[in-house]
């Protein structure tokens, strides 16, 4: 069905996700090819994980701004849903990233880095432009996630603090790598 004019919250929501990309990626400075999957005692996710996971949940995220509360196929240029060790160079396994997977350092099954960077991009992208266009009966919709639905809009919200619990273990990470800061 065609979209209603998008509802005033849809730009500033929109605004707001965009503001906090790069909020998130300064602290991925230093990381790279040859550290992308280095853990350290204690600190539960490398920066490949991170990157492929917070992919894979924007796109569920999108999916269900867009109505569809049962996972849809992801896009195939960026992931496979193969066995949690099936990644390759170019794209993601979204059960090696998904909820309850545990990240292991092993590059052969990650995307390269710059590959990470352009496919959680393009995923923060799709959010940012469905919440954009995103008109009352989308953000008001009760949406199915974690123990209870809530509002779609509050999804996009929490889709920004779910970025920032994760910065927040990049952040541990760097400490536990010897990394310096990312913002002096």
């Amino acid at each position: 069905s065609p979209m209603n004019t998008p509802d005033p919250r849809a730009a500033v929501l929109a605004n707001a996700l965009e503001t906090t990309l790069p909020l998130f990626t300064r602290f991925l400075n230093g990381f790279n090819n040859e550290n992308r999957t280095h853990q350290s005692p204690g600190i539960p996710n490398h920066a490949a994980w991170t990157l492929g996971h917070l992919a894979l949940y924007h796109h569920r995220a999108t999916d269900r701004l867009l109505g569809h509360d049962d996972p849809q196929p992801l896009p195939a240029d960026d992931f496979i849903e193969g066995s949690g060790r099936s990644g390759t160079p170019d794209r993601i396994d979204s059960e090696s990233v998904c909820y309850g997977s545990v990240p292991v350092d092993d590059p052969s099954i990650y995307p390269t880095f710059d590959r990470l960077l352009d496919i959680h991009q393009r995923a923060w992208s799709r959010l940012i432009e469905t919440t954009r266009s995103a008109d009352s009966a989308m953000l008001d919709r009760k949406v199915p996630w974690g123990n209870a639905p809530f509002p779609a809009d509050a999804l996009v919200v929490r889709m920004m603090m779910h970025m920032g619990t994760h910065a927040g273990q990049i952040t541990d990470l760097r400490r536990g790598l010897g990394m310096p800061n990312a913002i002096s």
